[in-house]
């Protein structure tokens, strides 16, 4: 099965270098297969240049997929950090 959640991005600059690093330094963390949709454009949630290649903004309509062992955690945390409810170290 897959968890599938689409959410705003809240962060002030949008997934910019230093969040889409975080982003991506925790999904690894995440044993499931992780995806970030934005428009129809798919790409690895593993990803640095993937991300970066959406172009984020804050106000942009994205989902985040994931699918594996820890799908419902890997999904709950990875949108928690793009609507800006937690912070990445």
């Amino acid at each position: 099965m897959m968890v599938t959640k689409q959410i705003v991005v809240t962060l002030t600059n949008g997934l910019h270098s230093i969040n889409a690093q975080s982003f991506v330094q925790r999904a690894l963390a995440f044993q499931s297969e992780i995806k970030v949709v934005r428009h129809s454009r798919i790409v690895d949630g593993k990803s640095l240049l993937g991300l970066l290649s959406l172009g984020i903004a804050n106000g942009n309509v994205v989902t985040v997929k994931a699918e594996g062992s820890d799908e419902k955690e890997a999904v709950a945390i990875l949108t928690s950090f793009l609507k800006s409810e937690i912070e990445f170290e």
